[in-house]
């Protein structure tokens, strides 16, 4: 079976729920759907796909409709053809839900770097928030502008157009991606197929939008930042779910704090707190909206 909606490319379904692209601002965007029920979305953090949360899934479809994307250069998605803001990427999960009648409000999910665009969608859309949960969400307590910015970004852009010109994308990202995920992992490696990984990380798309997001990091989090001052959150159930060492607990308690949110630490985990405990995560999910 394949499907399509919004005139973008269409992609044939693997194990699972429905998966489609649907076409957001002129790129192809991968979505994969599963369950029934309220809608949840899940986003991951810096440079991750789709089946990164893939534990979790089925704790949830049996009580949530299960939404799930990759942001442009990502995983099946097409380039992009901007870099990201924080402002686009809160809209883009509107646009997601959009796109499949999901109306009513939802629960938003994000993890690490996408808990700053979790976050922002709620500022921004408080109609259409739900509830948040931040999986070990990345913390900026007093983030700074970045000086030079024109040429941080044109240095970064002909960084990624030498290596990529190199083959650096197929001969690098997949085992790197490997490795950073058993580096954040309390124990196992990448449970993903190596063919899987291969086949989405070793493109060209997928090496400039890390390289995109990564650069972009810091002006996020001082986005977010201003954000915080102009737009109060809606009064809606949140929850931190962290992970990690003490110091790092703190942080987060601290951003739990800030949010009017509830704390839970994942015990034996680490970063990758959906591939090291996934009920955890559902628990959270779940009790939060």
């Amino acid at each position: 079976m394949i499907q399509e909606r919004g005139g973008g490319a269409p992609v044939r379904p693997r194990a699972g729920g429905e998966a489609l692209h649907v076409r957001i601002d002129g790129v192809p965007h991968h979505v994969r759907i599963d369950g029934t029920g309220p809608p949840c979305v899940l986003t991951p953090g810096l440079g991750m796909c789709w089946f990164d949360w893939e534990p979790v899934v089925p704790l949830l479809a049996p009580r949530r409709t299960v939404v799930r994307f990759d942001r442009p250069g990502l995983g099946l998605s097409g380039p992009a053809r901007s870099w990201p803001t924080l402002r686009a990427e809160a809209r883009r999960i509107g646009q997601v839900l959009d796109a499949f009648g999901l109306d009513g409000p939802a629960t938003v999910v994000g993890h690490s770097l996408a808990g700053f665009h979790a976050e922002a969608f709620a500022r921004l859309l408080p109609q259409r928030a739900a509830g948040l949960v931040l999986v070990d969400s990345s913390v900026e307590e007093d983030p700074r502008p970045r000086r030079a910015r024109p040429a941080r970004d044109a240095a970064t852009r002909a960084c990624a157009t030498l290596l990529g010109v190199a083959g650096a994308p197929r001969v690098l990202l997949p085992g790197l991606r490997r490795a950073v995920i058993r580096a954040s992992r309390t124990g196992g490696g990448d449970p993903a197929p190596l063919a899987l990984v291969r086949g989405v990380y070793s493109t060209r798309r997928a090496f400039d939008a890390i390289l995109a997001e990564n650069a972009t990091y810091t002006d996020q989090a001082v986005d977010l930042a201003a954000l915080r001052r102009q737009k109060p959150l809606p009064d809606l159930p949140v929850t931190v779910l962290a992970a990690g060492a003490p110091h790092w607990l703190d942080r987060q308690r601290a951003l739990a704090d800030l949010l009017n949110g509830t704390f839970r630490v994942a015990e034996r985990s680490g970063h990758m707190v959906m591939l090291d405990r996934p009920r955890d995560v559902a628990d959270a999910i779940l009790e939060t909206g």
